[in-house]
């Protein structure tokens, strides 16, 4: 309940006071290039179930046709505005709607498209137990994702055969030790790691 409360109360102060910057990135982003503002893509959320997830868009029209995955900070797939929306992690910031319906949480394991999820063995479905989140300590250790996969000989086979399975021993860690604490700890954490602080 107090997890809860706090992602109800804080998502809608976080959509409230930053409303005229979330405008100023819509702006930006329509005049960058062609496409809607935001990014809605399926992803996989508690007990398993399919939720959209918001983000502000930060690629061009049918990127996604190119792959699934991101490789690197500079993909050519990736806006200008996007590349800052990205390196800031102010993409993310639409996810405040998806914490104040209840689809998503401040900290807990980033959700994934089920087309990974197809990878986990059984096992792994534990991870499903609670809301999936903006941060967590999967998330912090994988900051650098995407040059991590760029710099791989195969990215695809590479991110299910490694780093899927990494993520999901961090975020079984985490659900064995969630705390409210651990919570507020891994929030600061993140915002140093973003703001290098």
């Amino acid at each position: 309940m107090i997890k809860r409360s706090f992602d109800v109360v804080f998502s809608l102060l976080g959509l409230l006071i930053l409303s005229p910057i979330l405008l100023l990135i819509s702006i930006l982003i329509k005049l960058g290039s062609k496409g809607p503002v935001l990014f809605i893509q399926k992803r996989v959320g508690k007990n398993n179930k399919d939720f959209n997830i918001y983000k502000f868009r930060t690629m061009y029209l049918a990127s996604e046709d190119k792959g699934l995955l991101t490789l690197g900070n500079h993909d050519t797939r990736i806006t200008k505005v996007g590349y800052y929306l990205r390196l800031y992690k102010i993409d993310e910031f639409p996810q405040l709607v998806n914490i104040l319906i209840g689809d998503m949480s401040f900290v807990g394991p980033r959700p994934e498209l089920r087309h990974y999820v197809s990878f986990y063995k059984k096992e792994d479905y534990d991870v499903f137990s609670v809301r999936p989140g903006i941060t967590g300590l999967a998330s912090l250790k994988y900051r650098n994702e995407v040059e991590l996969l760029k710099s791989a000989d195969d990215p695809e086979t590479y991110f299910i055969n490694t780093i899927i399975p990494d993520k999901i021993k961090y975020n079984k860690e985490y659900i064995k030790n969630q705390s409210f604490w651990l919570d507020i700890k891994l929030i600061f954490m993140t915002l140093r790691q973003v703001f290098k602080i």
